[in-house]
Order: structure tokens, then sequence, then C-alpha cells
């Protein structure tokens, strides 16, 4: 799912440990040179969710990237994936990569059940651990629209960029503010979670809710078998079958790792809080362009909605989001270029899991930003 941070190669150890690692903690806006986060928090009070819940305090962890000019109008959004801070976005980053943050401002959020921002792992009651309520991508667009809006003054943005769930909060983008930005751009995610991804979703929720000791959602200490049953289904979809079948992790596994040694190492992967992954599933699940209103439940409708230039880019092996899934989608959106990601890395590959989808995906967003097809 998602989960990268800086420079991220084809390590599976580095991109595994970014799929697991919170949100940073620290909260303070600090200096920081341009190609490294500042780091910020909103707090917005008394926000209600879809689902009719109010959070009293609902926290956003966001950080930034480079300077907003005087205009105002230097900014492009990228929104986090599935457990990831706002560092998974730094293989875009830098010298010679899409985005330049000696030109651009970049604000890169943290979504809900994260960690970091509002979620079952740091919420007060009544809202602590599993009875946090379900939070919708639509919930995290309108907290990030009015983050951008009330605490950066911010009206427009030249992109939205996002893999994954970052993907999924793209579209949502693209339909509830269709005039907020000059494109967006998809990685890996679609505009609607459809019937087998809700199926492998509930898999991995099952496998972590098995454990005993998960206690409803109410744990005194980790649910450490189920984080690890959690951890084997994840494994079992992150990567394309020609990927395992071609042994491509022993390009970053110690010499001398056996198959079996490196397949039970994603036993040991996740230690985050379980209700937090859990929420954020939950979240996945829910998703559907469709069901914004003024579109009644139709996906086609909605896409059809969307008025800005899509770059959209699944990857071919991609499991959790096949890429079918994104043919189907593309052909209701008006100005769309559909650039599969070549690879057998499957769904981390909209993340530039190896050197080769790292470059794809730079050179074929750097084009798409300056306007180029």
């Amino acid at each position: 799912m998602d989960y990268v941070g800086s420079h991220m190669t084809y390590s599976l150890s580095a991109f595994i440990a970014c799929c697991a690692l919170m949100a940073s903690t620290a909260h303070a806006q600090v200096a920081a040179p341009a190609h490294r986060a500042a780091h910020h928090e909103f707090v917005i009070t008394d926000f209600k969710t879809e689902g009719g819940a109010t959070i009293p305090k609902a926290r956003i962890v966001y950080g930034t990237y480079g300077h907003l000019n005087a205009a105002r109008d230097n900014v492009v959004l990228l929104p986090s994936h599935y457990l990831a801070n706002h560092h998974g976005y730094e293989w875009l980053i830098g010298d010679g990569l899409a985005l330049d943050t000696t030109k651009l401002f970049l604000v890169a959020t943290e979504l809900f059940g994260n960690g970091s921002s509002s979620s079952p792992s740091n919420t007060p009651e009544p809202f602590h651990g599993p009875r946090f309520p379900v939070t919708t991508i639509r919930d995290n667009v309108q907290a990030v629209h009015r983050l951008l809006t009330e605490d950066l003054k911010v009206t427009h943005v030249r992109a939205v960029i996002g893999f994954s769930m970052g993907a999924q909060q793209a579209f949502q983008w693209a339909v509830s503010y269709p005039s907020f930005m000059d494109r967006i751009v998809a990685t890996s995610g679609t505009a609607k979670t459809y019937g087998h991804g809700i199926v492998r979703l509930e898999g991995q929720i099952a496998a972590l809710t098995a454990d005993q000791s998960f206690n409803g959602g109410d744990y005194t200490s980790p649910p450490q078998k189920g984080l690890e049953a959690f951890g084997m289904v994840w494994a079992a979809w992150l990567y394309s079958q020609e990927w395992w079948r071609r042994e491509l992790w022993k390009s970053s596994a110690p010499e001398g790792t056996t198959a079996e040694q490196f397949m039970n190492s994603f036993r040991k992967r996740f230690s985050a809080d379980a209700n937090d992954y859990i929420l954020q599933a939950r979240t996945w699940e829910k998703h559907d362009v469709g069901t914004t209103p003024g579109f009644g439940g139709d996906v086609e409708k909605a896409l059809r909605s969307i008025t800005v230039p899509v770059l959209y880019m699944p990857s071919e092996t991609d499991l959790y989001f096949p890429v079918g899934d994104a043919r189907y989608e593309m052909q209701f959106i008006k100005k769309v270029q559909f650039s599969p990601i070549p690879s057998l890395w499957g769904h981390p590959a909209g993340a530039g899991a190896s050197p080769a989808d790292k470059k794809f995906l730079n050179e074929t967003i750097a084009k798409f930003l300056a306007g180029g097809s």
C-alpha cells in the first residue's frame, strides 16, 4: 500500500520500513532546508465527519518543502497514503526529480488514522481506540481544504499528486473541488475501491482481529499474533506474482537469505497501533467518488465531471488497484493521459520502488506538470 520514505530505491527493507513507519510526533513549525520538510499541525474544532460524528479537536499534521511565493500560487499538494507520514513523496522531490523546491511550495498532508494526525491511538475518549469514527477520503479532503484555505491562505494549487490512498484523494479533490487545482496525478490508485479490494482489506482486518488479545480493539498490549498475521496477508498482495517467481527480493535481502527467511520477515514488519491500521483500511474500503453529493452513487458520472487534466499511472502488475480497474475508469475522464507503469514491482511501483520505476515516474510526471503529454 502506501509507504515510501526519502531516497526510495529497490531496497525492500527500506520500503517496508517506510510502510510501517508512523508519522513524526514533532509538530513544531521549524525551519528546514528546501529539500527537507518543515513540520506543522492544523487543528479543526468540532470537525463533523460524513458519518455524523463530531471530533472535538481534529488534528492534521503536515510537512512543507520550499517556500510559498508572494502570490501564493506555487503550491503542489501531496496527500499521504496508508499509515505514511509526510515524508512519503521524497522520491519525487529534489534536484533532477519532478518537484523542484526552489520553485515550488510542497504541502504534504497526513491522513486521519496514521497515528500522528487524529487517530484511534491518540484521541481521548469518547473516541479512543475502536470508538474512533470511520473517516472517509472526503472527510480528509474537506479537512485539508480548510488547512490550505484557512491556515496557509491558499485558494488554488498547481497540482494534487497522490500515490495509492493519495491517488484516491487526488481523484476526490478533482470531483469535490473541480477548479481548485490545475491538474492531478494518480499513481497506483483508483477513484473507487471495488469489491475485490474490499475483500482483500477485510482479509487483512480479519487476520489482525482474530488474535484473542485484540479484545475488540480494547487491547492492553499490542495484539502481536494478529499483527504477524496481518503482515503475512499484506505480503501476498504487495508485489506481483512474477516478482516472486523471479525472486527479485534477492536484490535487497542480505546474502544468504533463504526464501523462507525472507517470507517470514513480513511477520515482524508491522508494529504500529492495530486500531490505526484498521481505521485507515476502513477509510480505504469506503472510497467512491460516485457517492459524492450530487452524483447519486454513479462513479462514471463523477469521473465525467472532472475538468482538469489527469495523469493516470496505474502499475501494470498492481494487485491492490488492478490496471483493469484503472482502464475502466479512464474512459470516463475527459482530459486523461493514461500511462501505465511497466513494472514487476506490483503496487509499490507507483512510489518508485525500483530505480526504473522512479525514473519513469519522475520523467512522466515532470513532463505532465510542464504541460507536455
